[in-house]
């Protein structure tokens, strides 16, 4: 194809996207019904109306306006950079498991390696607000997972997705970032850095056209991406009403395996993992947990480095024996290890430091799993 007939092409795609009273739903009953959009463009009114509201076939037979125009020769302009990508429904670099969803995409705009889009993945989410454990459960797990080939998919946003991420980057399978706004912005601000390494390593998709700004109400509803992209979905910590427990809905209506990880009864990021769990999703302690459940075969050449167990211990010392994985308050510790308050608390803060335990709000402190 050339470049006039690509420019041509992703013209009537991205004119049927901008069209006012066009989503995702009629932009489907018009492609069914006329084929690919050009033909939509050229079917003349009283075609349509047998299809749309007369309102949008109005507005499909009058010319684009400039605020249209001015959107498509913008998105041309960014679809021409090495790198980046304007993906249809009828583009063969598609995602098949996400084409076979219930309301997959109409476009998908994506940086940086667009490969990924189509390779076997696996989604890992959780809270924003995350615990310094669930940080570090996030880590390992997608650094394991991607180890063995699976690219990671996630959101972008604070917390368990920033370090689903980061984990993924440091494997063979890379990563993907789901966004909620214009591919061509970077929210939250504070994963600018992130967001450039994922451009330049893995690869950042939004079905949302250039310049869209963050609107709360797009987010819930890209999660149907994050999961329709994976085999599976893995949520750790989240509160009983999150927006992960909105993919996990997702991802077992598109027929996907969810995982959860079990916390401590008395966190509130641990009840919404906790409600999964007991609607069936698999509970799991490591990522070998996971790879054995979606069988997925590593590659022979990229063997998986280490194992990621959350009962591992963390040493044979006194106070991390009594202390155990739940939240304790620094009083009750020092009554079960016998020793006095000051004596105990000095050695907390090696502790800490040592990256071994965590302070949580109300003065308790919880035991770290490592690697």
């Amino acid at each position: 194809m050339t470049q006039t007939d690509w420019a041509q092409e992703l013209t009537h795609w991205l004119r049927l996207e901008q069209t006012p009273g066009v989503g995702h739903e009629t932009a489907r009953k018009l492609l069914s019904a006329f084929g690919l959009p050009e033909n939509v463009f050229s079917a003349g009114f009283s075609a349509l109306q047998k299809i749309v509201p007369e309102r949008i076939a109005h507005a499909l037979v009058a010319a684009p306006t400039d605020d249209i125009r001015a959107q498509i020769d913008k998105t041309l302009e960014w679809a021409a950079q090495p790198g980046n990508r304007v993906l249809t429904l009828a583009d063969a670099d598609y995602p098949k498991l996400l084409l076979d969803t219930a309301d997959p995409p109409l476009l998908l705009y994506a940086k940086g390696r667009i490969e990924l889009l189509s390779s076997a993945s696996f989604a890992i989410v959780g809270s924003r607000n995350a615990t310094t454990q669930g940080v570090v459960n996030a880590e390992k797990f997608s650094e394991v997972l991607s180890q063995a080939g699976l690219t990671i998919v996630s959101g972008l946003a604070l917390g368990i997705d920033t370090a689903a991420h980061q984990g993924g980057l440091r494997g063979l399978g890379s990563t993907i970032a789901v966004i909620g706004t214009g591919a061509d912005i970077v929210y939250p601000a504070r994963n600018r850095s992130l967001a450039h390494q994922i451009a330049a390593g893995g690869c950042i998709v939004s079905e949302y056209s250039l310049g869209t700004p963050a609107i709360a109400a797009n987010f819930p509803r890209r999660n149907r991406i994050i999961s329709g992209l994976a085999q599976g979905v893995l949520v750790i910590e989240a509160a009983a009403q999150s927006g992960s427990l909105i993919t996990a809905r997702m991802a077992a209506e598109q027929g996907r395996d969810v995982f959860a990880i079990p916390g401590s009864i008395h966190s509130p990021l641990s009840k919404g993992c906790h409600l999964l769990i007991k609607q069936g999703a698999k509970l799991v302690e490591s990522a070998h947990d996971i790879l054995d459940e979606i069988r997925h075969q590593q590659p022979q050449s990229q063997p998986v480095a280490t194992q990621f167990s959350l009962n591992k211990s963390a040493g044979s010392s006194v106070i991390l024996t009594e202390m155990g994985f739940d939240p304790v308050a620094p009083d009750t510790l020092a009554e079960r290890c016998k020793i006095g308050i000051a004596a105990l608390n000095a050695q907390l803060l090696t502790l800490e430091m040592d990256g071994l335990v965590e302070m949580l709000p109300g003065g308790m402190v919880r035991q770290l799993a490592t690697s």
